[in-house]
């Protein structure tokens, strides 16, 4: 399938970080990369952005009108809801079911021994602003009342007067006909014109109603911040930029356009790790290795994710924050373990590591204007394992204030532990944080994770993550070009996509094949008609059917790919054969044969395909050996020893080195640990093992 065509020849990524923004230039006609790092700008990220992008079209001598496409991973939904104050939301539901979000579900975090002590957390909406509208829809979407319209002129009323600027819309089974939803938006419009409003019907039209409430209230919420956020690039942008395809990053592992992101902005959630894992697959492909645990260590925190058969997992059931959201999501991890987190002290006299962090403004100690507390990358810079400066000289550092940082907390344990000693205690904790969340993730699910490798990225990743690849035994820790760039290299790596979905449940002896034959109709005709008003054209339209099946008599539901073309007995003999596999897959068991299956939704998954970037292989030098760029002394082993550092740029592949060993970058370094042997790979891909491993590369 060929690549969409476009008459300018770079694709620039954009990652908005906490500490830093990062940029990726990709030559569509020659491969050629460039990146570059800027600060980021938190209180208008759209600064740090517009920066960075200037900055890499000056670095390649490049013009706005090379300029192909601009692709973004935000943060900005997430923030929204992990740090804003949830004020000013309103919720309308069907007569009667004014509880909903009071009711929520059975399920105790950690378990039904917490019960006694867990407290549920403050409702998204409190229950003052939820208001009800008569009539109503049975299961099937039949009128069984009509809508009551003197109800729902009350409702924004109510809503107006109490200045409620964001209001969710979920009434009972409207996923099975949103008529009634759409006539209330039409009268809050009429109304209430000011406010922002989110249906259900266009946000998850899908049953269970908790899930759908709080997922169409978390889009109605965080749609004013996006709506907000993308008007300030756009005005940053300027003339000529800013009439360039702008494309956001999707929970999903997809781009869209921003014009149409502004309409479900909840879909990115997970915006910027989801990048991170897209480009990870490509890495790990073009690296010989199959299943990897990406590692995405940044200033604020790490996020992983598993990838098996080139692919990362996808959930439809996951949270942000306490906030249980239903939407196609790449299955990530987070911890607070980033190069910001802040070393502390617990009232129990315990040396804690995260999950608060310095950010971007102050930052670490050793940044010029850094904070009062010890962090991660002060403990690296104590240590000896990172240069005096970070992005190329950009950020000079004080290790002399880092370590008086460490000495000052050193006092608070006791005083009996040196700078360098409570360092090395920090990063210990760091290390150990990270692979439990790995052993959690794999270990947990029946997964050895000695059958994986560990990918790592991020700015703050490699320094740390061959130390937490021998923690866990895994195959090998794999170091990509330019790692702390390789979530914006992953927006430049992924199509565009769009996800459509709709209840019906049908037992197995009463399933309607004409029936899902139209509903799958209607869903690949919508994909289809939301990718084209992007200017995707037909040829490069691809269609996914899944269905979401379960045992009857079972509650949750297993989601899998189903067969395309006709709807018939084959189609339906197909699918129980992949939901059978995949449940015996999940769970370790399957009751083929035993118990009937049920049909509860369909979706259809529409890409817009396009040109993966590539990594070129690299210019064999045999003979040639590089030139050491200095040696550092580095806390090793309770003692400084005296450390040979490279220029990742000098490094040739198929150079081979025993370790320990420095290898710096701009934007990132790697740090080898004595007991492990690194080696460059035809694509300039660094590869760490244990010493002795077996070494195997394509020429």
């Amino acid at each position: 399938m060929t690549a969409i065509p476009h008459p300018a020849r770079l694709r620039i990524g954009i990652d908005t970080g906490g500490t830093f923004t990062d940029i990726v230039s990709v030559d569509g006609a020659s491969g050629a990369m460039r990146v570059t790092k800027v600060a980021s700008t938190p209180s208008n990220p759209a600064i740090g952005l517009v920066r960075g992008v200037k900055q890499v079209l000056e670095q390649g001598g490049a013009a706005i009108d090379d300029v192909a496409i601009l692709a973004h991973g935000t943060t900005v939904a997430t923030n929204a809801l992990l740090q804003g104050d949830i004020d000013s939301l309103g919720l309308i539901v069907t007569e009667g079911f004014r509880h909903i979000l009071e009711i929520a579900r059975q399920s105790v975090p950690e378990g039904y021994g917490n019960s006694y002590f867990w407290v549920k957390p403050e409702r998204i909406v409190p229950l003052d602003l939820v208001q009800e509208v008569g009539g109503r829809l049975n299961f099937q979407g039949k009128e069984l009342r009509k809508l009551d319209e003197k109800s729902a002129r009350a409702a924004a009323r109510y809503f107006k007067a109490r200045g409620i600027k964001a209001i969710g819309v979920c009434l009972i089974h409207s996923y099975a006909n949103g008529r009634h939803e759409r006539r209330v938006a039409e009268i809050l419009k009429k109304e209430y014109p000011e406010c922002t409003v989110s249906l259900s019907c266009d946000v998850l039209p899908e049953y269970r109603e908790y899930e759908r409430a709080v997922t169409t209230l978390v889009d109605a919420f965080v749609k004013p911040h996006m709506e907000r956020y993308l008007k300030r690039i756009h005005d940053e942008l300027g003339p000529g930029l800013r009439e360039k395809p702008f494309l956001v990053m999707q929970s999903s592992g997809g781009v869209m356009s921003a014009e149409q992101i502004v309409h479900k902005p909840i879909t990115t959630a997970l915006s910027g790790p989801a990048a991170g894992a897209l480009g990870s697959a490509v890495v790990a492909q073009i690296a010989g290795f199959d299943s990897v645990v990406t590692l995405d260590a940044g200033g604020t925190s790490t996020d992983l994710c598993l990838i098996e058969d080139g692919k990362p997992h996808v959930t439809n059931g996951g949270s942000v924050g306490p906030f249980p959201v239903r939407i196609p999501m790449i299955s990530i991890e987070t911890i607070g373990t980033g190069g910001g987190s802040i070393a502390w002290v617990s009232r129990e006299g315990h040396l804690k590591v995260g999950p608060r962090s310095a950010g971007a403004e102050p930052g670490p100690m050793c940044y010029p204007k850094g904070g009062s507390e010890p962090t991660i990358t002060d403990a690296n810079l104590v240590l000896g394992r990172l240069p005096p400066a970070l992005i190329g000289g950009g950020i000079a550092l004080n290790v002399e204030r880092s370590r008086a940082g460490l000495a000052s907390l050193s006092q608070k344990l006791g005083g009996k532990m040196s700078a360098e000693e409570l360092a090395e205690g920090i990063i210990e904790i760091a290390n150990w944080s990270q692979a439990n969340c790995i052993r959690q993730m794999t270990i947990q699910r029946g997964i050895d994770p000695r059958d994986f490798a560990l990918l790592s990225f991020g700015g703050a990743g490699p320094a740390q993550s061959a130390a937490v690849m021998d923690l866990l035994g895994m195959k090998a820790c794999i170091v990509p070009p330019n790692p702390g760039n390789l979530s914006a290299f992953g927006l430049l790596a992924v199509d565009w996509r769009t996800d459509h979905i709709t209840t019906k449940v049908m037992h197995e002896d009463a399933i309607d094949l004409k029936l899902v034959a139209q509903l799958y109709a209607g869903l690949e005709r919508d994909a289809t008609q939301t990718l084209r008003r992007d200017g995707i054209a037909e040829t490069h339209i691809r269609l996914v059917r899944e269905a979401d099946m379960r045992y009857a008599g079972q509650s949750m539901e297993v989601r899998v790919t189903a067969p395309g073309g006709a709807v018939d007995k084959e189609f339906l003999t197909k699918l129980g054969d992949t939901f059978h596999a995949a449940h015996r897959r999940t769970f370790g068991y399957d009751y083929r044969g035993e118990q009937k299956i049920e049909l509860v939704n369909l979706s259809v998954s529409g890409f817009g395909v396009i040109d993966r970037p590539t990594m070129p292989r690299l210019e064999m030098r045999d003979g040639v050996t590089p030139a050491r760029k200095a040696m550092r002394p580095v806390w090793l082993g309770g003692a400084f020893r005296d450390t040979p550092v490279y220029d990742r740029a000098a490094l040739p592949p198929g150079w081979r080195f025993e370790g320990p060993v420095i290898v710096e970058e701009f934007g990132s370094t790697t740090v080898v640990f004595p007991g492990q042997t690194l080696e460059v790979d035809p694509h300039g891909i660094l590869v760490i093992r244990r010493t002795g491993s077996k070494l195997e590369f394509v020429r």
